[in-house]
């Protein structure tokens, strides 16, 4: 017997005419026929994330087209609606706030429309999770694809990695080595066709997790968007959509434990983007996933890096793709038996099928397990007497800075810092300048204010650079501590994501400059050399002041948030899951 699709209870109802009819008669008004929409094809809704507000995501408005030749050739009806924009750059105060918005979004028409499946257009860093937790929430048919990213692009003779220029050239251009004019030129330059950014940053990183995941084709994730290949994958996700509809292959199915595991070991072999850790944890509790913070230290911290991809090496997203792209880091990890390859994947295959030959073909740019850029490349948890989680990028770690900090004989992987502290972005940029801070190259930067409840929503501020006198004299990193996030482009070894947040009162908000931190990475320990008593007495004197909220979006957020080592999710949205088994009230 041919199992009844969700989208017949609107179209194709016996026992509602009146209502099949209603359902029916506005969809012909711009051609389609009632035949098509009551003949049992499966409905695959396009989720568009392009827009002229979303340029790194722009280019699915031609890729749609793709996509629905492909749904209509596997006997689908493709319908296209547009998804709330997410651009990470011009979002202000920070696009953390958008991803779940866009995920509330997601939700209500993925459930409350006829539709049978979907295809999820992601890019830009937070259309993915977005997508994905709603997909999650939702559990029709689902499949990801991602939009890619730019390609390679050069400025002055050299690679020029998008975002990851922008923090390079502040730091010349602070050391008075480049113009005003040189600064925002080179930044231009690293923007030389449609996609996002083609540095290993959050939206290479959170599309190549959509692929570990096994939620978007083999081979998807790093294909450049000018590519024509890129193209020839939108039309073959459309099919697929459809034949995840009549298979019933939902996300439940796919986003297991194990999956997410895989996801983890594969960021930490990429040199992934620190943002990976929040959205996956939220990726995960949509899908009743048990993703316990201490996760990406057990299963990721002694993974190797293995692409030679900015900002941890040296390439970029087009030679990256060339040299065999998320598959060949994906196999090279299965080879050593540091994947699971029974995982279930929108292939309808699993993880071991679909990397079977998927070896590098450039070993200057994705190595051999066996031969690394770095050993133990994955995140590093720490936790304290100023906070109960937090993370740190070890891929980055650079030679200077693990020379400078970590190498004390007998106390390697140690060091201690006076700290100067910092009431958010404002704060830091009028006074980093200032002398009387008296900021040396072993001060500890700390930034406050800057979590989900604090900025609201959680800023890229961390990655802080060091007053302008010691990028002069070449010092170009200090050790940097906040309760906030840090663009995945960044270089820097930051401690972010400091949970709970000064906001909530966390150890940040009682810490004062002049202060001393010992952090102990051996141990995870990161520690404010402060007697408990004289922290119960800074705790009485409340928390730092945080911005009033300025719209109603923000109020609501700061009530239902959640703290970013859980993920950033919505208190009230957990434990709802699998809605689309059901069909919602009719509306008349």
């Amino acid at each position: 017997m041919t199992r009844r699709l969700r989208s017949q209870d609107w179209f194709d109802n016996p026992d509602h005419i009146d209502l099949a009819a209603l359902y029916l008669e506005r969809f012909m008004n711009y051609g389609l026929t009632p035949e098509e929409l009551q003949a049992g094809r499966p409905i695959i809704g396009i989720a568009q994330s392009g827009s002229d507000l979303s340029p790194c995501n722009r280019h699915h408005l031609e890729l749609a087209v793709r996509v629905k030749e492909g749904i209509r050739d596997a006997g689908g009806i493709p319908i296209e609606f547009p998804m709330h924009p997410i651009f990470e750059n011009c979002r202000r105060p920070t696009a953390a706030l958008d991803r779940n918005l866009a995920y509330l979004g997601l939700v209500e028409i993925l459930f409350g429309y006829p539709l049978d499946g979907v295809v999820l257009t992601t890019g830009c860093d937070k259309t993915t999770p977005a997508a994905l937790m709603a997909a999650s929430t939702v559990d029709i048919p689902a499949i990801v694809l991602s939009g890619g990213p730019m390609l390679d692009s050069h400025s002055r003779g050299e690679l020029t990695g998008s975002g990851t220029v922008v923090w390079r050239c502040r730091q010349q251009y602070a050391a008075g080595e480049i113009t005003r004019e040189e600064f925002l030129q080179a930044a231009l330059d690293s923007a030389p066709s449609v996609g996002h950014c083609n540095t290993m940053g959050t939206a290479s990183t959170m599309n190549a997790m959509a692929e570990a995941l096994g939620m978007s084709l083999t081979g998807c994730a790093a294909i450049p968007a000018a590519y024509r290949e890129r193209g020839q994958m939108a039309y073959r996700t459309g099919r697929r959509a459809v034949e995840l509809v009549h298979e019933d292959l939902r996300p439940s199915m796919i986003l297991t434990r194990a999956a997410f595991l895989n996801a983890i070991r594969v960021n930490s072999a990429l040199g992934g983007s620190t943002n990976a850790q929040p959205h996956l944890s939220a990726m995960a509790n949509h899908a009743g996933v048990k993703l316990d913070p201490q996760d990406w230290q057990v299963h990721g911290h002694d993974i190797p890096l293995l692409a030679d991809v900015q900002p941890a090496g040296r390439f970029l997203g087009e030679r990256f793709h060339r040299a065999g792209g998320v598959p060949a880091i994906m196999h090279e990890l299965l080879s050593a038996g540091q994947l699971d390859g029974t995982c279930m994947t929108v292939t309808g295959t699993t993880v071991g099928e679909n990397l079977r030959d998927r070896v590098a073909s450039d070993r200057e740019v994705i190595r051999p397990f066996e031969e690394p850029l770095k050993e133990r490349a994955g995140f590093q948890v720490l936790t304290g007497n100023l906070f109960d989680f937090a993370i740190m990028k070890t891929s980055v770690i650079s030679d200077e800075f693990r020379s400078r900090y970590l190498s004390t004989p007998g106390r390697e992987g140690q060091f201690e810092g006076r700290v100067v502290v910092f009431d958010g972005a404002e704060d830091y940029h009028a006074r980093i300048n200032d002398p009387s801070l008296n900021i040396d190259d072993h001060s500890i930067l700390v930034i406050r204010g800057a979590g989900p409840l604090g900025w609201p929503g959680s800023a890229e501020v961390v990655n802080m650079q060091p007053p302008d006198a010691l990028i002069r004299a070449g010092i170009t990193s200090l050790p940097t501590i906040g309760d906030g996030r840090q663009s995945g482009t960044s270089a820097s070894p930051s401690i972010v994501h400091a949970s709970p947040e000064s906001a909530a009162g966390g150890g940040l908000s009682w810490l004062r400059t002049g202060d001393i931190i010992r952090i102990d990475l051996a141990a995870g320990r990161c520690d404010a050399l402060v007697s408990d008593a004289e922290i119960v007495a800074r705790k009485a004197g409340g928390v730092p002041a945080v911005p009033e909220s300025q719209t109603p979006w923000q109020r609501i957020y700061r009530r239902e948030v959640r703290p970013l080592s859980e993920g950033a999710g919505l208190a009230s949205a957990e434990g709802i899951r699998g809605i689309g088994s059901g069909v919602p009230r009719h509306n008349h």
